[in-house]
Order: C-alpha cells, then structure tokens, then sequence
C-alpha cells in the first residue's frame, strides 16, 4: 500500500509533468505499445528516452 508522502509524491509527479491522471494512463498506455513493438528505427531515441524517465520518476516514488 502507498504511504502518504507516495501518495502526494505521485500526485505531484503527475499534476507536474503529465497534467491529469488520464494524460499519465495515456503515456502508459503508448509506453507499453512502444516497448511491444520495440525495433531499430521504429521510435526515435528521445521517445525511448521519455518512456524510460516515466519509469525512472514512477519507481522513484514508489521507493521513497
């Protein structure tokens, strides 16, 4: 179970770099898609760079 200070962490996490839960699910949702279909040439490196930060910033808050 998350812990309060999570909670507000994630809340934050998302109101500051994602906007809204749904735009989060959103990003989790083409995440997941581009880790599917993960090739050579299929995405740019900035994309999986960006999905890698959501993972980075999600599991950062999990930890603390």
């Amino acid at each position: 179970m998350l812990t309060k200070s999570q909670i507000e962490k994630l809340n934050l996490l998302i109101d500051e770099t994602h906007g809204s839960p749904q735009q989060l699910a959103s990003r989790f949702d083409e995440l997941i898609y581009m880790l599917h279909y993960l090739e050579s040439d299929t995405f740019t490196t900035r994309e999986v760079q960006g999905a890698a930060d959501i993972l980075k910033e999600l599991g950062d808050v999990l930890r603390s």
